[in-house]
């Protein structure tokens, strides 16, 4: 019993340093792997750049923002599989170490201390004198006790041993098994997500070959021009350089010209002039401003200058100074008949011509409301928990019905248990990102888009055909049933009542929608060309309709037109928008256009249910400028629509016609959250619009320092980030809490940023 005994103990603390082993090379193993998803975001943030750096060649920018979109997904497989791991290897074996070693380890030392006891008693026994009949009484009753207690002892241990013997090879195997599996799932993942992406690059594949072969047709073509160039004689080409009096951009002549200095050296220096505008000017490069030489041409003559060294030279002289230019070649000749030309031009149209004066305003300084408040932390744990499971339907799963729910989707809005929560995270984070309401920090804008929809409404539109198809909700513990069902739900959207989207009969539509466009007319003021556009950052009052057509929003506090006014109306001239047409469909809504109304009207509901049929979060409405529904969200001014938009995959840099994103957009109307929370997710500030305009341009323009204040500390972030390589960093720690307070005000406490609206009307 004894050797047996040795035996096991000797075993047991051989598997326990294998154990041990085994965990510490998987913590090392995860460790790596997360490095290696950080390595490989960066890389994937410089694939990003890459695309939008080669904005001007479409193939690029579109394979490789696919490509770096891709990359992401396999970025998030790579997180999940290590978490996954983390819970199967490390948690699991960790805790068989510490808990049912510990027992054996305490079996073990009780069972020492009694063989020792009866080691003592049967010692003792063995000593005590026959004829002192009392000790031997006693010492007889001590050995009978130590045997009994011991034999118990001994069982219990025995007992514990095989216990230990059982449960580890179950705990390995279990372990070990769920670790391959989260690797069977991440590999199906990796191949389902390549799988599609395969037909794209066999199209680009095919697409190189025929460049290639294009590049091999052009190389051969320009060969055959430098061959014959190469026999071309251009001694006499340089005297036939031409001028155009009437040219359409203005510019009469240009070329590169030898300009004497006027500095007590007299060096020459080559320059690139041109005459324009009745001006003779140059450029030391083709970015810089122009330098004037004259002014007027009126007032200069042109000659020859043959009393210097130099060949080709000629003066330009004007009342106040004169000016030695010299040509590349006989081209002088040219250059001096083109200022002659421009001259009497000049004089022949004096009396059309006008002066054009160029309006600046200057911006007005504002600054960043310190204030003494306390910052406020984003809402963590128990109190998001409570929060979101008061929604109705939230205090269960929304998939199982499983009571007090600890995760959620946060793109769908509904919360959900641990099981159908893991079983979420596979389908992969393009349907649904899963969170945990106690683990997780949660962004206040986040919050309150959970507090918007919850399991109720979106399981009216993803279970609207259950009772109908007679199908019965999974029960908590039904794995396979579970996987199955929520596949059906949300990826094959079996269940949603495909004829809910359907409009208002068509007469009755194309009532509503004269009716909506004569009110569109009425309602929406003139803007001269040098009027600003100004809409109120934030209020929390209810939806009120005024005199004058303007509305009060409900959610985030915002002035806002009329549901039936596009984007682009609030910054065109009336005369010059066209009434939509989108909205004459005859009897069923394109889901697109069902979200792009939606994301206006704030309606949370509608714009899942456009979602859950198909709509494209992008969709581009051609009648308007091909503005977005995440445009049309910043114009109603809700910062959850905007929010719930961007979850659900809305590209925050999607441009309308105009070159306006949704940051443009946000900036023009004021609304100090919707920027916060572009720029955080990542909008381009550096975008410019049709006119030139980039946001931080419209922000100065317009005066409004909170804004100004976000783009001037988000692009100095973005430029510290890049000189130290921080690529894909969030950035220093005052640049993260001014952020958080900005999105904490605008989620919880609107109407403090009223002030640049309070601000203008006092002036």
């Amino acid at each position: 019993f004894r050797a047996a005994l040795e035996e096991v103990e000797g075993d047991v603390a051989e598997l326990e340093l294998k154990l041990d082993k085994l965990v510490k090379l998987c913590i090392v193993m995860i460790d790596t792997g997360k490095a290696f998803c950080v390595a490989n975001k960066q890389f994937m943030n410089g694939i990003r750049d890459l695309a939008q750096y080669s904005s001007n060649d479409a193939v690029v920018e579109t394979s490789l923002t696919k490509f770096s979109d891709s990359l992401q997904e396999m970025i998030n497989f790579h997180t999940i599989l290590f978490d996954q791991t983390q819970r199967s290897i490390k948690a699991q074996l960790q805790n068989f170490v510490k808990e049912d070693l510990r027992k054996f380890k305490d079996a073990k030392k009780q069972f020492e201390k009694v063989s020792e006891e009866k080691e003592n008693a049967l010692v003792k026994n063995a000593q005590v004198q026959r004829n002192k009949q009392h000790e031997v009484e006693e010492a007889t009753n001590i050995l009978t006790a130590t045997r009994k207690c011991f034999r118990h002892i001994a069982l219990d241990y025995v007992l514990q041993i095989n216990v230990l013997q059982s449960k580890r090879r179950s705990e390995i195997l279990k372990s070990m098994l769920s670790f391959m599996y989260a690797h069977l799932a991440f590999f199906h993942q990796g191949y389902d997500l390549f799988s599609e992406l395969g037909p794209y690059m066999k199209d680009l594949g095919a697409q190189l070959d025929r460049l290639v072969v294009d590049a091999a047709k052009e190389k051969r073509e320009m060969e055959q021009k430098h061959s014959t160039i190469q026999q071309k004689d251009f001694s006499s080409d340089d005297s036939k350089l031409e001028y155009n009096v009437d040219a359409a951009n203005g510019i009469v002549m240009e070329g590169y010209l030898f300009k004497r200095a006027s500095n007590a050296f007299k060096t020459w220096n080559r320059r690139w002039f041109s005459i324009q505008n009745n001006q003779l000017v140059y450029q030391k490069k083709f970015k810089d401003n122009p330098t004037v030489v004259v002014e007027d041409l009126r007032l200069c003559t042109v000659k020859h200058c043959e009393d210097i060294e130099r060949r080709f030279c000629f003066e330009v002289v004007s009342p106040t100074k004169s000016c030695m230019l010299q040509a590349d070649s006989e081209k002088r000749q040219a250059w001096i008949k083109a200022v002659q030309t421009s001259i009497a031009t000049a004089y022949r149209e004096k009396g059309d011509e006008s002066e054009k004066l160029d309006k600046k305003s200057s911006p007005s300084t504002g600054s960043l409301d310190s204030g003494n408040e306390s910052k406020d932390k984003l809402l963590k744990g128990e109190s998001a928990l409570q929060r979101v499971q008061c929604i109705p339907g939230n205090a269960s799963c929304c998939d199982c019905g499983l009571a007090d729910p600890r995760w959620a989707s946060i793109n769908l809005g509904i919360t959900l248990c641990i099981e159908c929560s893991g079983i979420h995270r596979s389908l992969g984070v393009h349907f649904s990102k899963v969170r945990s309401l106690t683990l997780d920090t949660w962004e206040p804008e986040l919050l309150k888009l959970m507090c918007e929809l919850g399991n109720d409404v979106i399981n009216r539109v993803y279970e609207a055909k259950v009772e109908k198809m007679g199908i019965k909700k999974p029960q908590p513990g039904q794995r396979q049933e579970k996987e199955a069902y929520i596949k059906a739900k949300y990826v094959e959207r079996k269940f949603v009542d495909k004829c809910s989207i359907s409009s208002s009969p068509p007469d009755q539509e194309k009532k509503m929608i004269s009716k909506s466009c004569e009110e569109k007319r009425l309602s929406i003021p003139k803007f001269g060309p040098g009027d600003q556009v100004r809409a109120s950052p934030q209020s929390s009052e209810t939806v009120k309709s005024n005199d004058s057509g303007i509305q009060q929003s409900s959610d985030d506090g915002r002035e806002s037109l009329p549901s039936t006014v596009s984007a682009n109306s609030l910054y065109e001239p009336e005369g010059e928008r066209q009434d939509s047409s989108v909205f004459l469909d005859s009897q069923h809504l394109n889901p697109g256009l069902q979200l792009y109304r939606a994301s206006y009207e704030k309606n949370l509901p509608k714009m899942a249910e456009a979602l859950a049929h198909g709509a494209d979060v992008n969709w581009a409405n051609s009648e308007e400028n091909k503005a977005t529904p995440l445009i049309q969200a910043v114009l109603g001014g809700s910062l959850v629509t905007c929010e719930f938009l961007l979850q659900n995959g809305a590209n925050v840099n999607q441009r309308d016609v105009q070159g306006r994103g949704p940051l443009h957009h946000a900036t023009v109307l004021g609304h100090t959250g919707q920027v916060c929370l572009f720029l955080k997710r990542g909008a381009n500030q550096h975008a410019t619009d049709e006119e030139g305009k980039d946001p931080l341009t419209i922000a100065v323009e317009a005066a409004n320092a909170d804004i100004v204040t976000l783009l001037r500390l988000a692009r100095m972030n973005e430029e510290m980030r890049e000189s130290e390589g921080l690529y894909g960093q969030p950035g220093d720690e005052t640049y993260q809490d001014i952020f958080r307070d900005f999105s904490q005000m605008a989620s919880n406490n609107p109407e403090k940023l009223n002030r640049f609206q309070q601000d203008s009307q006092k002036f």
